[in-house]
This record gives structure tokens, C-alpha cells and sequence, in this order.
């Protein structure tokens, strides 16, 4: 039986992965084989993380500390994880951030710290493995993590900041694929909806937010842990070969309507 998702002896870099939806697609990779390295800010955090994967799938695991909006840390980093492992076949940019208020009430700072991670702190992931290891070895799988908030607006909670930037990496995607398909690289985004993170739990428990998830989420529900990992699977396979440029939505039907 062919299995079209195996990733053995590929390598995984995965970004944001201290906790929460990186952590559950970490898995859903190490589950098919791939070593994977997780990234985040806290030293301790990725550490547990890649401490409990090695342990549970038994694939090589190397944590490294690195802050996306710091382009020589980013450097860096490809640079050991080269030196670790030799390649970079799969890279999932899911780091980011989340600013709150009304538009009217938004200071500049933070408008232009959700930019610099979510939107310039995916670039610099995605063009330091590109050049460093995907470009020179003719194959590699972006998945960058958008938001299906970067495809339409909302009027439940303000997020001006947050859904520029994530709209910013659903036209970076395709313009990444547009440039690097033809160099071997695919590059892809996952646009998730309302899914349950310690960041997201006290938000989406409040009884507003489960009143609007009736109304504008077809399947009536948020999302559940691991419905994300079979669209990651696909998109970092060497299954998807020819499937570059596009948007996922993993939202419950939230952007069909």
C-alpha cells in the first residue's frame, strides 16, 4: 500500500512551534517520518517541544531559538540546522501575532509589530531557506500559515493589523510560487479559522464569539484538534507537485459565505 504522505528523511522546520496549532502540525509531520526542527523565541519551550517528539515518533528533533522579525537570527539559524541536517525540504511559517482593538484605536506600533512577524517574519523564514537550501537542492514545500482572515473582514473583534498582514502573506504566497515554482520549490498557505489555542480558548469559549460561530460557520463548531494536519501533510508531500500558489481554507465553511 502506497502511503503519499511519507516525509522520511526529510527535514521540517516549523515556525511559532511553542505551543498551540505549530506544535499539532510538528506532529502531524514527525508522524510521516520527517525530522523536525522547532523554532520559536523561548529557549525552554522549543526544548519540551522537541523533547516530546522525539520521544513519541521517534524522528530526529533540533530546537532553535529564533525571533523572525531579527533577519541576522533568522541567518543564523538556517545556518545550524544546514549544519545539523544538511537540507531543508519542508518549511511551515506559522509564527505570529494578534492586536486587538477597534481600527480607530490602533497605534502605529502596533500595526507595524503584527507586519514585521507575521508578514516580514514570513518572508525572512521563506527567503533565507530558499536561498540557503531549497533553491541549491531544486525541491522544497513553503507552507505559509495564514488566516482565513486574510481572505475576508470581520466584525466580531477588530484586527485591522492582523488581517492586513495576513491578506499580506496570502499575495506573498502567490507571488513566492510565481518566482520559485520553476526552482522546484512549491509554495502553498493555509488560511485556518477559529481553532482552539491557549491564546484563543478564553475568546472563543465567551458566549459572543459561540452565538457568532452558529451564525457564520457552516459546520456550527469551531475547529478541532489535528483538522489541520491532513491539509499540511498534503501540502508538504512530494504528493502536491503540482500544486502551487493557493489557499487552503481550513475554516468550516466560514469564507463560502
Amino acid at each position: 500500500m502506497k502511503n503519499y504522505f511519507d516525509l522520511s528523511g526529510q527535514v521540517a522546520i516549523v515556525t511559532g512551534c511553542s505551543g498551540g496549532l505549530g506544535v499539532q502540525m510538528a506532529k502531524a509531520l514527525a508522524s510521516q517520518g520527517a525530522a523536525i526542527v522547532p523554532i520559536a523565541r523561548r529557549q525552554e519551550k522549543i526544548d519540551e517541544v522537541a523533547a516530546d517528539i522525539a520521544q513519541e515518533f521517534g524522528v530526529p528533533t533540533f530546537a532553535v531559538r529564533c525571533d523572525v522579525a531579527d533577519t541576522q537570527m533568522v541567518e543564523e539559524m538556517v545556518d545550524k540546522v544546514l549544519e545539523k541536517f544538511g537540507r531543508i525540504d519542508i518549511l511551515i511559517n506559522n509564527a505570529g501575532t494578534g492586536a486587538v482593538a477597534p481600527a480607530e484605536d490602533i497605534t502605529d506600533e502596533q500595526f507595524s509589530h503584527e507586519m514585521d512577524i507575521d508578514l516580514f517574519g514570513t518572508f525572512k523564514v521563506a527567503r533565507a531557506v530558499a536561498k540557503k537550501a531549497m533553491i541549491p537542492a531544486g525541491y522544497g514545500r513553503i507552507i505559509n500559515i495564514a488566516s482565513m482572515y486574510g481572505l475576508v473582514g470581520n466584525k466580531v473583534a477588530g484586527s485591522s493589523p492582523y488581517h492586513a498582514a495576513k491578506g499580506g502573506v496570502v499575495n506573498l504566497t502567490r507571488a513566492l510560487a510565481a518566482e520559485w515554482t520553476a526552482k522546484g520549490i512549491n509554495v502553498n498557505a493555509i488560511c485556518p479559522g477559529y481553532f482552539y489555542t491557549p491564546l484563543t480558548k478564553e475568546t472563543l469559549d465567551s458566549e459572543f464569539f459561540q452565538a457568532n460561530a452558529r451564525t457564520m460557520i457552516p459546520a456550527e463548531r469551531y475547529g478541532n484538534e489535528g483538522e489541520l494536519d491532513t491539509a499540511v501533510l498534503f501540502l508538504s508531500s512530494p504528493a502536491s507537485s503540482y500544486v502551487t500558489g493557493i489557499m487552503v481554507p481550513v475554516d468550516g465553511g466560514y469564507t463560502c459565505m
